[in-house]
Protein backbone atom coordinates (compact mmCIF):
# COMPACT_ATOMS: atom_id res chain seq x y z
CA UNK A 1 0.00 0.00 0.00
CA UNK A 2 1.11 3.14 -1.03
CA UNK A 3 0.78 6.76 0.76
CA UNK A 4 1.72 9.95 -0.23
CA UNK A 5 2.38 12.99 0.94
CA UNK A 6 1.96 15.95 -1.10
CA UNK A 7 3.40 19.75 -0.49
CA UNK A 8 5.33 22.49 -1.68
CA UNK A 9 8.12 21.28 -0.02
CA UNK A 10 10.21 18.91 2.03
CA UNK A 11 9.88 20.90 5.38
CA UNK A 12 9.22 19.95 8.81
CA UNK A 13 5.81 18.39 8.56
CA UNK A 14 6.54 16.18 5.67
CA UNK A 15 9.28 14.71 7.74
CA UNK A 16 7.31 14.46 10.95
CA UNK A 17 4.42 12.62 8.74
CA UNK A 18 7.41 10.36 7.50
CA UNK A 19 9.24 9.76 10.27
CA UNK A 20 5.34 8.78 12.00
CA UNK A 21 5.21 6.36 9.48
CA UNK A 22 8.50 4.62 9.51
CA UNK A 23 7.77 3.62 13.14
CA UNK A 24 4.26 2.33 12.21
CA UNK A 25 5.49 0.77 9.09
CA UNK A 26 4.07 2.62 6.42
CA UNK A 27 5.35 3.06 2.99
CA UNK A 28 5.23 7.17 2.84
CA UNK A 29 6.49 8.57 -0.42
CA UNK A 30 6.83 12.63 -0.66
CA UNK A 31 5.53 14.26 -4.04
CA UNK A 32 6.15 18.16 -4.82
CA UNK A 33 3.63 20.21 -5.89
CA UNK A 34 6.04 22.58 -8.01
CA UNK A 35 7.09 19.18 -10.50
CA UNK A 36 4.43 16.79 -10.52
CA UNK A 37 3.04 16.59 -14.02
CA UNK A 38 -0.18 14.53 -15.72
CA UNK A 39 -0.96 13.34 -19.18
CA UNK A 40 -4.60 12.84 -20.24
CA UNK A 41 -4.28 9.20 -18.68
CA UNK A 42 -2.40 8.21 -15.62
CA UNK A 43 -0.47 11.52 -13.15
CA UNK A 44 2.67 11.57 -12.60
CA UNK A 45 4.55 9.19 -10.49
CA UNK A 46 3.65 8.21 -7.28
CA UNK A 47 0.06 9.69 -7.49
CA UNK A 48 -0.96 7.63 -10.02
CA UNK A 49 -0.26 4.68 -7.82
CA UNK A 50 -1.62 6.22 -4.44
CA UNK A 51 -3.93 5.01 -1.88
CA UNK A 52 -3.79 7.48 0.39
CA UNK A 53 -2.90 11.03 -0.94
CA UNK A 54 -1.87 13.62 2.47
CA UNK A 55 -2.09 17.37 0.92
CA UNK A 56 0.27 19.74 2.97
CA UNK A 57 0.53 23.34 2.17
CA UNK A 58 -0.28 24.58 -1.14
CA UNK A 59 2.64 26.97 -2.29
CA UNK A 60 1.95 30.16 -4.13
CA UNK A 61 2.04 30.58 -8.23
CA UNK A 62 0.17 31.46 -10.97
CA UNK A 63 -3.45 31.35 -11.26
CA UNK A 64 -2.86 28.83 -13.65
CA UNK A 65 -0.43 26.73 -11.26
CA UNK A 66 -2.73 26.48 -8.40
CA UNK A 67 -5.66 25.25 -10.59
CA UNK A 68 -3.57 22.95 -11.69
CA UNK A 69 -2.30 21.84 -8.14
CA UNK A 70 -6.08 21.03 -7.25
CA UNK A 71 -6.80 19.95 -10.75
CA UNK A 72 -4.03 16.91 -9.46
CA UNK A 73 -6.15 16.46 -6.48
CA UNK A 74 -9.61 16.21 -7.86
CA UNK A 75 -8.30 13.26 -10.71
CA UNK A 76 -6.50 11.27 -7.58
CA UNK A 77 -9.87 11.15 -5.91
CA UNK A 78 -11.64 10.60 -9.17
CA UNK A 79 -9.15 7.72 -9.22
CA UNK A 80 -10.08 6.12 -6.08
CA UNK A 81 -7.45 7.08 -4.29
CA UNK A 82 -8.09 8.84 -0.49
CA UNK A 83 -7.26 12.52 -0.44
CA UNK A 84 -7.11 13.85 3.31
CA UNK A 85 -8.32 16.42 3.23
CA UNK A 86 -10.01 16.04 -0.19
CA UNK A 87 -9.94 19.27 -2.48
CA UNK A 88 -13.01 20.75 -2.09
CA UNK A 89 -12.71 21.21 1.53
CA UNK A 90 -8.74 22.62 0.95
CA UNK A 91 -10.67 25.09 -1.73
CA UNK A 92 -13.70 25.97 0.83
CA UNK A 93 -11.04 26.55 3.81
CA UNK A 94 -8.06 28.54 1.28
CA UNK A 95 -11.21 31.03 0.53
CA UNK A 96 -11.87 32.99 3.80
CA UNK A 97 -15.25 34.20 1.83
CA UNK A 98 -16.00 30.79 0.93
CA UNK A 99 -15.56 29.38 4.63
CA UNK A 100 -17.09 32.02 6.36
CA UNK A 101 -20.37 32.23 4.12
CA UNK A 102 -20.55 28.81 4.32
CA UNK A 103 -20.26 28.72 8.30
CA UNK A 104 -22.85 31.31 8.56
CA UNK A 105 -25.50 29.74 6.20
CA UNK A 106 -25.00 26.36 8.23
CA UNK A 107 -25.79 28.75 11.94
CA UNK A 108 -22.67 28.63 13.16
CA UNK A 109 -21.63 32.04 15.20
CA UNK A 110 -19.20 34.14 13.06
CA UNK A 111 -18.01 37.58 13.40
CA UNK A 112 -20.37 40.10 10.97
CA UNK A 113 -18.42 39.85 7.80
CA UNK A 114 -18.65 41.87 4.34
CA UNK A 115 -16.73 41.31 1.23
CA UNK A 116 -17.09 43.71 -1.33
CA UNK A 117 -14.66 44.87 -4.20
CA UNK A 118 -14.60 49.11 -4.08
CA UNK A 119 -13.50 51.44 -1.54
CA UNK A 120 -16.64 53.15 -1.26
CA UNK A 121 -18.32 50.02 -0.71
CA UNK A 122 -15.53 48.99 1.98
CA UNK A 123 -16.40 52.54 3.46
CA UNK A 124 -20.19 51.77 3.65
CA UNK A 125 -18.96 48.18 5.40
CA UNK A 126 -16.66 49.64 7.84
CA UNK A 127 -19.44 52.10 9.20
CA UNK A 128 -21.98 49.17 8.94
CA UNK A 129 -19.41 46.98 11.19
CA UNK A 130 -18.83 50.05 13.89
CA UNK A 131 -15.52 51.17 13.00
CA UNK A 132 -13.83 49.30 14.28
CA UNK A 133 -12.85 46.01 11.15
CA UNK A 134 -9.70 43.49 10.63
CA UNK A 135 -8.86 43.40 7.22
CA UNK A 136 -7.78 40.30 5.71
CA UNK A 137 -6.56 38.81 2.26
CA UNK A 138 -8.87 36.58 0.86
CA UNK A 139 -6.45 33.84 0.76
CA UNK A 140 -3.87 33.81 3.35
CA UNK A 141 -2.69 31.99 6.77
CA UNK A 142 -0.84 32.60 10.01
CA UNK A 143 -1.94 36.24 10.39
CA UNK A 144 0.14 37.32 7.63
CA UNK A 145 -1.50 40.53 5.63
CA UNK A 146 -3.85 41.21 8.41
CA UNK A 147 -4.42 44.95 9.86
CA UNK A 148 -6.99 46.40 12.40
CA UNK A 149 -8.37 49.40 11.45
CA UNK A 150 -10.28 51.86 13.31
CA UNK A 151 -9.58 54.83 12.30
CA UNK A 152 -11.76 56.64 8.83
CA UNK A 153 -8.99 58.25 7.31
CA UNK A 154 -6.35 55.02 7.58
CA UNK A 155 -9.58 52.64 6.22
CA UNK A 156 -9.66 55.40 3.47
CA UNK A 157 -6.20 54.73 2.68
CA UNK A 158 -6.25 50.87 2.99
CA UNK A 159 -9.17 50.45 1.05
CA UNK A 160 -7.73 52.52 -1.95
CA UNK A 161 -4.62 50.65 -1.70
CA UNK A 162 -6.37 47.51 -1.72
CA UNK A 163 -8.98 48.95 -4.76
CA UNK A 164 -5.81 49.23 -6.83
CA UNK A 165 -4.37 46.24 -7.12
CA UNK A 166 -7.54 44.97 -7.60
CA UNK A 167 -7.87 42.87 -4.31
CA UNK A 168 -10.97 41.51 -2.83
CA UNK A 169 -11.88 43.58 0.10
CA UNK A 170 -12.61 41.13 3.28
CA UNK A 171 -13.97 43.01 6.54
CA UNK A 172 -14.94 41.69 9.95
CA UNK A 173 -16.08 43.43 13.07
CA UNK A 174 -12.96 43.53 15.34
CA UNK A 175 -14.40 40.80 17.68
CA UNK A 176 -12.74 41.83 21.51
CA UNK A 177 -11.18 39.02 23.05
CA UNK A 178 -9.19 38.46 26.16
CA UNK A 179 -6.16 38.15 24.65
CA UNK A 180 -6.17 34.72 23.65
CA UNK A 181 -7.90 32.51 21.17
CA UNK A 182 -8.45 28.34 21.09
CA UNK A 183 -7.12 26.60 18.36
CA UNK A 184 -8.96 22.79 17.90
CA UNK A 185 -7.49 20.27 15.98
CA UNK A 186 -10.06 17.84 15.14
CA UNK A 187 -10.02 13.89 13.27
CA UNK A 188 -12.89 12.83 11.84
CA UNK A 189 -15.64 13.13 14.63
CA UNK A 190 -13.60 13.65 17.77
CA UNK A 191 -11.37 16.34 19.12
CA UNK A 192 -7.43 15.62 19.34
CA UNK A 193 -6.32 18.52 21.15
CA UNK A 194 -6.45 21.96 21.67
CA UNK A 195 -4.32 24.78 22.58
CA UNK A 196 -4.65 28.38 23.97
CA UNK A 197 -2.75 31.07 21.51
CA UNK A 198 -1.61 34.76 23.10
CA UNK A 199 -0.76 37.68 21.35
CA UNK A 200 2.27 39.04 21.99
CA UNK A 201 1.60 42.42 23.02
CA UNK A 202 -0.36 42.41 19.86
CA UNK A 203 -4.50 41.36 19.25
CA UNK A 204 -3.26 38.86 16.72
CA UNK A 205 -2.71 35.42 18.60
CA UNK A 206 -1.00 33.67 15.70
CA UNK A 207 1.68 31.74 16.81
CA UNK A 208 3.91 32.54 13.26
CA UNK A 209 3.42 36.10 14.60
CA UNK A 210 5.21 35.75 17.80
CA UNK A 211 2.52 34.90 19.61
CA UNK A 212 2.98 32.30 22.48
CA UNK A 213 1.01 28.64 22.54
CA UNK A 214 -0.27 26.46 25.92
CA UNK A 215 -2.32 23.07 25.99
CA UNK A 216 -6.04 23.73 26.65
CA UNK A 217 -8.52 21.29 27.50
CA UNK A 218 -11.25 22.62 24.87
CA UNK A 219 -14.70 23.15 26.75
CA UNK A 220 -17.65 21.48 25.49
CA UNK A 221 -19.28 24.34 23.72
CA UNK A 222 -16.23 24.69 21.43
CA UNK A 223 -15.87 21.48 21.22
CA UNK A 224 -19.08 21.18 19.36
CA UNK A 225 -18.34 23.92 17.31
CA UNK A 226 -15.46 22.88 16.40
CA UNK A 227 -16.64 19.75 15.26
CA UNK A 228 -19.49 21.21 13.65
CA UNK A 229 -17.01 23.43 11.42
CA UNK A 230 -15.53 20.42 10.39
CA UNK A 231 -18.48 18.71 9.21
CA UNK A 232 -19.82 21.63 6.76
CA UNK A 233 -16.15 22.71 5.78
CA UNK A 234 -13.87 19.20 6.14
CA UNK A 235 -11.23 22.05 8.23
CA UNK A 236 -8.63 19.79 10.51
CA UNK A 237 -8.13 22.73 12.59
CA UNK A 238 -10.49 25.72 13.69
CA UNK A 239 -9.98 28.93 15.76
CA UNK A 240 -12.24 30.35 17.55
CA UNK A 241 -12.19 33.30 20.13
CA UNK A 242 -14.38 34.37 22.94
CA UNK A 243 -16.29 37.81 22.94
CA UNK A 244 -17.20 40.31 25.61
CA UNK A 245 -20.08 38.38 25.91
CA UNK A 246 -18.86 34.56 26.82
CA UNK A 247 -19.84 33.27 23.17
CA UNK A 248 -17.22 31.93 20.83
CA UNK A 249 -16.98 33.06 17.78
CA UNK A 250 -15.50 31.35 14.59
CA UNK A 251 -12.62 32.83 13.23
CA UNK A 252 -10.20 30.11 10.89
CA UNK A 253 -10.79 27.36 9.47
CA UNK A 254 -7.83 25.19 7.74
CA UNK A 255 -7.87 21.67 5.77
CA UNK A 256 -3.83 21.48 5.92
CA UNK A 257 -2.98 22.51 8.98
CA UNK A 258 0.10 23.05 10.64
CA UNK A 259 0.87 21.30 14.15
CA UNK A 260 4.43 22.34 15.42
CA UNK A 261 2.88 24.11 17.93
CA UNK A 262 0.62 22.23 18.77
CA UNK A 263 2.40 19.59 19.63
CA UNK A 264 4.98 21.31 20.95
CA UNK A 265 2.27 22.57 23.80
CA UNK A 266 0.39 19.87 24.18
CA UNK A 267 3.18 16.61 23.79
CA UNK A 268 0.30 15.07 21.35
CA UNK A 269 2.23 12.76 18.32
CA UNK A 270 0.00 14.52 15.99
CA UNK A 271 1.30 13.27 12.93
CA UNK A 272 0.88 9.71 14.52
CA UNK A 273 -2.44 10.76 15.15
CA UNK A 274 -3.24 11.70 11.82
CA UNK A 275 -1.43 8.78 10.90
CA UNK A 276 -3.53 6.15 12.74
CA UNK A 277 -6.71 7.75 11.95
CA UNK A 278 -6.39 7.56 7.92
CA UNK A 279 -5.69 3.88 8.99
CA UNK A 280 -8.51 3.16 11.31
CA UNK A 281 -11.19 4.98 8.76
CA UNK A 282 -9.81 3.01 5.57
CA UNK A 283 -12.76 1.78 3.48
Amino acid sequence: MTWVVISGGNGWHVQSLQAAAVRRGLDLAWCDFATASASDGPLSGVLDTAEVVLPRTLPGGSLEQVIFRMDLLHRALERGARVINPPRALEACVDKYLATSRMAAAGLPVPATRVCQTTDQALEAFRELGGDVVVKPLFGSEGRGMLRVEDPDLAWRVFSALERQQAVLYLQRFVKHPGWDLRVFTLGDRVLAGMRRFGNGSWRTNVAQGGRAEAMVVPESARQLALRASQVLGAAIVDLLLDEEGHWQLIEVNACPGWRALESATGIDVAGSILEYVWETMP
